[in-house]
């Protein structure tokens, strides 16, 4: 299996999401012929989707599978993907070793539960903050713009030392990225958000502040660690992945819990209970799907052929329900000892940020039901708008009343 279009019937991938919990109908057959399918993607392409959980693990090891997405035969999922990453470097997402290892060694002590943990305070009082403003705005709100959005742009803004004052252009610059309506649109949006980090670079320069990115500059770029170009795909990768999926995950996991009342009246009585909620909602939603890779050489797996070049990508959605490792997949469960997920991903390119990600969902979601008991929808569930994202799950409005 090569580039080139094929005719039989495929599945296509990927699918929009009929419900915002759950995969696809369009996806049972994926799931029934696990743990390898190929799949056709927007343009007729055929590459190999891996929806199990134990083979997609194997396979993010593999260095035979490269992620380097200035690579012709580079999969994806969308004509909007695409064109993003042509020309442009995704930094840590778009490299392979040893290039990658050395720029990861950059940023890694940034990340690490420690540091995390001398950062939860600062994330309790923006999260206090907001539900302060929410409750004396009265009886009604709406969830995404006033809580969900705010808390992780906050939290990424302290991390990186970016301005809060910005916040609304990184944020739409960020969206556009990700799901610009047109291929201008997300080409001019990346445009926007370069020129912004490469004059905040210089401003930090000039002016140091406390924030990763000042780190990053006064020790690694001065001293000729990492070239600007590279500080400049990493800052972009860090204020577009440090805000969306966080945001998305704390507003899908308030709309999966309000939906499952009884799962939530047993969070509010154990509030202990928490951690463990986030890390099934992690693995329930899926909100980011699919990585991608290219094989460089032919691989043998499962009886099936991966011919160089050959794209290959990942199901997150399908591979967090595969019924060989979690039992009732389909089912929202934080008791189940079957906890593995892969929502950060797995291998040298696991999410960085994922130990901030839980602390942020989890103080989100533990301090919001404690302050609002009364929490519930202010409008039927139907009615709630979703982003008609393939690839990254979210909503657009949560509206709410107490």
């Amino acid at each position: 299996m090569t580039q080139e279009a094929v005719t039989e019937e495929l599945v296509a991938f990927p699918q929009d999401r009929t419900c915002p919990y759950h995969p696809p109908a369009g996806y049972d057959p994926l799931r029934a012929a696990r743990p390898l399918s190929r799949v056709r993607l927007y343009d007729g392409r055929s590459v190999w989707l891996v929806t199990g959980f134990a083979a997609a693990r194997e396979l993010l090891s593999d260095p035979r599978l490269s992620a380097d997405q200035d690579n012709e035969a580079f999969p994806s999922p969308t004509e909007g993907f695409k064109n993003r990453v042509r020309g442009r470097r995704l930094s840590l997402l778009g490299m392979d070793d040893p290039e990658h290892k050395a720029l990861r060694r950059t940023v890694i002590p940034s990340f690490t539960a420690k540091r995390i943990s001398a950062l939860r305070p600062r994330v309790q009082e923006i999260v206090d903050r907001l539900i302060d403003d929410i409750i004396a705005q009265g009886p009604q709100t709406e969830l995404v713009s006033t809580f969900a959005l705010p808390v992780s742009s906050q939290v990424m803004c302290l991390l990186l030392g970016v301005p809060y004052a910005d916040h609304e252009f990184f944020e739409e610059q960020s969206r556009r990225l990700l799901a610009g309506p047109t291929v201008a649109d997300t080409q001019q949006a990346g445009e926007r958000l370069d020129a912004y980090l490469g004059a905040l670079i210089e401003h930090k320069q000039r002016e140091p502040g406390d924030g990763l990115l000042d780190e990053l500059i006064h020790e690694q770029l001065a001293e000729g660690v990492i070239q600007r170009d590279e500080l400049m795909a990493l800052a972009a990768l860090l204020v577009v992945a440090g805000h969306e999926t966080t945001t998305n995950m704390i507003s899908l996991g308030t709309f999966t819990l309000l939906e499952h009342p009884d799962r939530l009246a047993e969070l509010r009585a154990n509030p202990e209970l928490m951690p463990a909620a986030v890390e099934e909602l992690l693995r329930f939603l899926s909100v980011a799907e699919g990585g991608m890779r290219v094989a460089t050489q032919d691989i043998e797996f499962g009886g099936q052929t991966i011919r160089a070049n050959d794209g290959v990508m990942m199901s997150t959605s399908l591979i967090n329900r595969d019924d060989a490792v979690h039992s009732e997949p389909d089912e929202l469960d934080w008791h189940r000892p079957d906890r593995h997920h892969l929502a950060f991903g797995f291998g040298m390119h696991q999410c960085l940020g994922q130990n901030l990600a839980r602390a942020e969902i989890e103080i989100a979601l533990r301090t919001l039901f404690e302050r609002l008991p009364g929490l519930k929808l202010a409008v039927p569930a139907r009615e709630i708008p979703f982003k008609p994202g393939t690839t990254l799950q979210g909503m657009i409005e949560l509206p709410a009343t107490w």
